[in-house]
């Protein structure tokens, strides 16, 4: 019977990288993980620091990744860590989560899951092979509100959904920030580390995933146009999309990274035929609703929401937000809610089970995929949902 906290090691996340305190903080919110081990950088000296400040033991700060996965096996299971939480760029996100899950180990691993579509499909086969536990962190699917707009077109509330509108404008690429030492943009603007897109793949995969998530529909089309707009810049930092939906629906996504003055500006607009929802991320505790035949509504987290994976995901009080880092824990807490219930034998409730996997992992890369495809290809075209012209 497990009746403790979760032990998670962690693979990148040193004291010199931005998204590690991210997980940190949303994987010890709820107070069901406990942080035991990691390899926090490829430089052995900059994990050694990172566990100090963490204040782990010496022996469980590892110089690899490998190293950590061959001696956390060997340690009793009433010590060694439970899952991994793999916080690396792009490129050395396969290898880590393939040799944790043929060691045993559960994973939570940061978007795009991989560095290509084949990786992501053998990845999955690991998974189904091993039957252990997978979390994808599309941090935007956590969000209460978010939760309760897509409760609400499961129900058919807004009707049929005929359209979608999701934008995501940010600023920081604004110039050529990755010339001038900037280690975040230097990776994410770098084909041998970031993959096949830029924008696309770091911004534009969470539109399209919020997108899908939402609606409860899966993209078969895209029409899509791509740009460079910082000169000598080798990646795009700017796009734009029309996608078809399975159920006829049409969408249009934006994505954008040269939106001088921008921060972190994500916002969803889906419309059925008997009204449309509206989310943005700068107001996370706000959901309005509209509709044909009467007055808009405005739905409050902690207040209004009526739905019970809302009040699942929420944690304060009305007028308190729900922000980024909640919306990352809760991808963390029904992870190891999930975890939990499966080590006791028992079958996770369809709230625990809410959060991202290996699935939308595939789509978002299948996503990277079309969209580069159709984006730099001279004619405008429709294409097929996960195909290479």
């Amino acid at each position: 019977m497990m009746n403790r906290k979760l032990r998670m090691g962690m693979v990148g996340g040193g004291t010199d990288a931005f998204i590690g305190a991210i997980h940190r903080l949303a994987a010890l919110m709820d107070n069901q993980i406990e942080l035991v081990c990691g390899c926090f950088s490829v430089n052995p000296e900059i994990s050694k620091e990172s566990g100090r400040q963490y204040f782990l033991p010496e022996d469980r700060v590892y110089e690899t990744y490998q190293e950590m996965f061959e001696k956390e096996t060997q340690l009793p299971e009433g010590e060694r860590m439970d899952f991994v939480s793999i916080v690396t760029p792009n490129f050395v996100h396969f290898a880590p989560a393939m040799m944790a899950l043929d060691n045993g180990f559960n994973v939570v691993l940061d978007k795009p899951i991989t560095f290509t579509l084949d990786e992501a499909l053998k990845l999955k086969d690991k998974i189904e092979e091993t039957g252990l536990t997978f979390a994808l962190t599309h941090t935007y699917s956590g969000y209460p509100a978010v939760k309760q707009a897509k409760q609400m077109i499961a129900e058919g509330r807004l009707g049929k959904i005929r359209k979608v509108f999701v934008e995501y404008p940010q600023g920081w690429l604004s110039s050529k920030v990755e010339d001038a030492g900037n280690a975040q943009a230097s990776w994410r603007t770098d084909p041998k580390r970031s993959g096949k897109a830029g924008c696309m793949g770091d911004i534009g995969t969470h539109a399209h995933h919020l997108a899908e998530y939402i609606m409860g529909l899966k993209v078969t089309e895209i029409c899509a146009d791509l740009n460079v707009l910082v000169p000598n810049r080798l990646l795009d930092d700017d796009g734009a999309a029309f996608m078809r939906f399975e159920n006829g629906a049409m969408g249009v996504l934006m994505a954008t990274q040269i939106a001088a003055g921008e921060e972190n500006a994500i916002r969803i607009r889906v419309y059925g035929e008997k009204g449309g929802i509206d989310w943005e991320q700068m107001e996370p505790n706000t959901l309005k609703v509209k509709w044909v035949d009467q007055p808009m509504q405005v739905l409050r987290v902690g207040t209004s929401m009526d739905t019970a994976v809302a009040a699942h995901n929420t944690r304060t009080p009305g007028g308190h937000p729900e922000g980024y880092l909640e919306a990352f824990a809760n991808i963390y807490k029904n992870f190891a809610l999930t975890v939990r219930a499966k080590a006791n034998g028992e079958a996770p409730t369809p709230e625990m089970l809410d959060f991202p996997g290996v699935e939308d992992g595939i789509r978002g890369m299948q996503f990277i995929d079309t969209v580069v495809s159709a984006g730099y290809n001279d004619e405008v075209k429709w294409v097929k949902f996960g195909e290479e012209i």
